[in-house]
């Protein structure tokens, strides 16, 4: 076949510079981002009005998704992780309006003690923005499996980047450490699950109780990722944001059972064998998997868009929140 029959079959389509352009024009008009920001994370603003200020916010440039991701430090220490086990069968009860099934919840159980240490996790998931900062850099060669004809998507900058591999996100955080001279890596489970529920252990990022105005699951609408930080008040006991809803988010450890606990062999570990463990929940399923000891996987369906989220081992406790730049 001749190079022209090559490109005319080419199936993914450049990198864009239209991201540059935009940005440069909503500028010269008079676009705040300052403004647009306040209302984003603003608590009084309507989720409408939250999503039309954040997608613009995305075309201007958005200050919270530098090339590097912004982190909160998290303070260790001693903890408990995963659901007791005389839970599961009421867990299951509560969600079974959905489909949920008993033993997808026994993975959660026994619960028991870890010690975490100090740790810095992303403020927010790595974006679509932040991700194509490391496609231009590194000239990767596999583009997210959600980004159509391999294009970036220049309207949704500042969503989170999903379609991806545990392969590209360690490529990803391997890019990340070198030009900013940091460890980065995948949270742990156990990392990710504190950071969402906080010392008070609670069954959501903002408490006891399903909200579905404080997330983007499948009750609350959009149907499709989000920019980042729009759902203010669902917002974790560490500040952190988005560790419920918007794309499923991917952690360092394959599934295990906890200690004393059994192996499930459900659907995942039947299509999958061995699986990473990811958390969260996303925009296409329901509030079950948004809880914050829920353990899922990256099945392979358009149903599980899967992101990611940076982290960092850290030795200086007294610190709040911080930029890793």
């Amino acid at each position: 076949m001749s190079t022209t029959d090559d490109a005319h079959f080419t199936v993914e389509a450049p990198l864009t510079t239209l991201p540059t352009a935009l940005a440069d024009a909503a500028r010269q008009d008079g676009v705040c981002a300052r403004r647009l920001l306040e209302t984003v994370e603003g608590p009084r603003s309507s989720l409408e009005q939250r999503l039309i200020a954040a997608t613009l916010l995305g075309v201007v440039g958005d200050p919270r998704t530098p090339p590097v991701p912004a982190v909160l430090t998290v303070r260790g220490g001693r903890t408990t992780i995963g659901l007791a086990e005389e839970r599961v069968a009421a867990v299951a009860r509560a969600w079974a309006h959905v489909g949920v099934e008993e033993p997808w919840i026994a993975k959660e159980a026994p619960e028991h003690p870890v010690t975490l240490g100090d740790f810095a996790i992303g403020a927010y998931p790595v974006t679509n923005h932040q991700y194509l900062c490391f496609l231009l850099d590194r000239g990767y060669p596999r583009r997210p499996a959600t980004w159509q004809l391999g294009a970036y998507p220049w309207q949704s900058g500042n969503h989170p980047v999903c379609g991806v591999t545990p392969e590209d996100a360690q490529a990803y955080l391997s890019w990340l450490g070198e030009i900013s001279g940091r460890a980065f890596r995948l949270p742990t489970e156990a990392e990710w699950e504190y950071a969402a529920k906080g010392p008070q252990g609670w069954e959501y990022p903002w408490g006891e109780e399903f909200r579905a105005e404080l997330a983007n699951t499948r009750e609350s609408g959009p149907h499709t990722t989000t920019p980042v930080g729009v759902y203010p008040r669902g917002r974790s006991p560490f500040g952190v944001w988005d560790m419920a809803g918007n794309v499923e988010e991917l952690t360092s450890d394959d599934y295990a059972p906890y200690p004393g606990g059994v192996v499930v062999d459900d659907h995942l570990s039947r299509t999958l064998g061995r699986y990473r463990v990811t958390r969260g929940g996303s925009f296409a399923r329901f509030g079950d998997l948004a809880r914050t000891r829920r353990r899922h996987g990256a099945f392979p369906s358009p149903l599980y868009p899967i992101g990611f989220r940076v982290a960092l081992t850290t030795t200086d406790d007294r610190k709040g929140p911080s930029d890793a730049q």
